[in-house]
Parts: C-alpha cells; sequence; structure tokens
C-alpha cells in the first residue's frame, strides 16, 4: 500500500519488479549476482590491501587504481545487495528518498570511474611518451588534485538528478520494471513532461563520450609513440604496460554502449534483454577489474601469490 506525500507528487515507496517475465527464475538468478558480489568485494578489498602495504607500489599508476578499486566497491555495493534482496527475498520495495539515494550514487560512482579510466589514459601517455618526465609532471600533488577533480566533477553532474526527480509529480505510476533505481526510469514513471530529464540526462552522458574520445586520443599518441621505437621487443614491453587498462575499458564501456543502444534503437527488444544490459553495466567491471589487474599486473599478482602461500 502506497501513501504519498501530497496528493500529485510523490509516493512514499516504489516497487522494484525485478527482472519482468523471469520471476520464477530470480532465485537461480540471484546466485550469480551473489557469485559476483562476492568476487567484487575480495578483488577490491585485496587490491586496496596489496596496494596499501606494498611501498613498492606507491606510485601515480596504482594510487589510480586504488581509486578504481574503491569506486567498484561503492558501486556494487549499491545495486547488488538490492537485487539480491529482490531476487531472494521478494523485497521489492524501496522508500522514495532511499531510491533517490541510490539513483545518486549509481551515476556518482558511473561517473567517477569513467573519469579515472580517463585519468589511468593518461598516466600511460606520459610514462611512454615523456618517460623521462614522467616523476615530475605526474607527482603526487598533481595525482591529489585529479581524484579531487574526479569527485567534483561527478557531484557536480550526478546531483541534480535528484531535484530533477523531486520537481516531477507522480500520479498513480509507482512500479518501477527494473532491478535498481535509475534517472529516466523514474523520470518515466511521471505523468508531466520529461523534456528537461532528457535534456540533462543527455548532458550527462557526454561526460562519457567526452572520455572515450580523450582516451582515444591518448591511445592515439600512445600507438604513435610506440612504432617509432627501434625494436619489436621494446614496442611490445611498451604496449603490454597497456593491456590491463585496455581491458578495464573494454569491460566498462562495451555492457554500457550496448545498453544505450538498444534503449535507442532497440524497441522490439525484450525488456529482460534490457534489463540484463543494464544489469552487466553496473555488476561487471566491479568483478573484473580487480580480477584484470590482478592477473596481469606482475606487482600485485606477486603480493597476492605471496600472501596466499604464507597463510
Amino acid at each position: 500500500m502506497f501513501f504519498t506525500n501530497d496528493t500529485r507528487s510523490h509516493p512514499s515507496s516504489f516497487i522494484l519488479l525485478g527482472i519482468p517475465g523471469m520471476e520464477m527464475l530470480h532465485i537461480w538468478i540471484g546466485f550469480p549476482f551473489c557469485v559476483v558480489y562476492v568476487i567484487a568485494l575480495l578483488g577490491n578489498i585485496t587490491i586496496l590491501f596489496v596496494i596499501q602495504a606494498e611501498s613498492s607500489l606507491h606510485q601515480p599508476m596504482f594510487y589510480f587504481l586504488a581509486m578504481l578499486a574503491t569506486i567498484d566497491l561503492g558501486l556494487s555495493t549499491a545495486t547488488i545487495p538490492k537485487m539480491l534482496g529482490i531476487f531472494w527475498f521478494n523485497l521489492r520495495e524501496i522508500i522514495f528518498d532511499a531510491c533517490l539515494t541510490q539513483m545518486f550514487f549509481i551515476h556518482n560512482f558511473t561517473l567517477m570511474e569513467s573519469a579515472v579510466l580517463l585519468a589511468m589514459a593518461y598516466d600511460r601517455y606520459v610514462a611512454i611518451c615523456s618517460p623521462l618526465r614522467y616523476s615530475t609532471i605526474l607527482t603526487n600533488e598533481v595525482v591529489s588534485v585529479i581524484g579531487l577533480g574526479v569527485l567534483v566533477r561527478s557531484f557536480i553532474f550526478a546531483f541534480p538528478f535528484i531535484f530533477l526527480i523531486k520537481r516531477l509529480p507522480f500520479c498513480g505510476n509507482y512500479i518501477i520494471p527494473h532491478t535498481y533505481c535509475e534517472h529516466m526510469g523514474l523520470a518515466r514513471l511521471s505523468c508531466a513532461s520529461i523534456k528537461v530529464n532528457i535534456i540533462y540526462g543527455l548532458c550527462a552522458i557526454c561526460n562519457l563520450v567526452f572520455d572515450i574520445i580523450a582516451i582515444a586520443t591518448s591511445y592515439i599518441q600512445i600507438l604513435r609513440a610506440v612504432f617509432r621505437l627501434p625494436s619489436r621487443e621494446a614496442r611490445l614491453k611498451s604496449l603490454s604496460t597497456c593491456g590491463s587498462h585496455v581491458c578495464v575499458i573494454l569491460a566498462f564501456y562495451t555492457p554500457a554502449l550496448f545498453s544505450f543502444m538498444t534503449h535507442r534503437f532497440g524497441q522490439n527488444v525484450p525488456r529482460y534483454i534490457h534489463i540484463h544490459l543494464a544489469n552487466l553495466y553496473v555488476i561487471v567491471p566491479p568483478m573484473l577489474n580487480p580480477v584484470i589487474y590482478g592477473v596481469r599486473t606482475k606487482q600485485i599478482y606477486e603480493r597476492v601469490k605471496k600472501i596466499l602461500i604464507i597463510n
């Protein structure tokens, strides 16, 4: 039963349906989601512990990796526990303010992750294109300023989503056919015009587009520098330092791209496909990132192996 704050504005709560059309499978769908969450928690906490404990990893590349791990912990924790509540315990109700809070953190962490990936691309650009100036360009102060910029930019663009939803009236439709609260999903429940929400949502997406273009530009410059190296071994060694970052970029942007394309052009695509893609977008990167860096980064791999052998 719903109680509204007034006769035309906000409900006291919403109902999250989970994955419509697959309700009978919810209990089974929850198991892989739980496994993903456990891997994300253990992996990212391990990354943070190793970077903190190993003094040789106290350098810009690993500071950015620590930022990424922290963001991944936040993103997975903002989404998966509620999903498991829906799948396993039928806890579909979410109060209005909690829904807005989840929406804010999902969009905030998403923007932060994209910005950190851009910062990591810049780190690789400096390391390969200006290796002799690396330590003077990416000082601890510069890394701190970049980290602050990541926080400020994401907050500035994510915070208005709260007020854009609060200004809308909801006239009886309080059912969200999704596993979590997100801006346009909430806006479409309103009985008023959501043109402003659509325009602002596109402006926020422009942040991701800018990051993608900047990352691509960085890698074009990196490839130009690498192919000017005299030996094949030097070229391979330089490219190998970018491998983990490229894998993480693909893990983050590929589900986002497919989710966006199906929303914009996939009118005939079943709703549960839309929701699965949206779920992949927020749960897969936090799980894959620590696995990719743990396996492909020698310093982290060796430290983790040493810890496991000692234990």
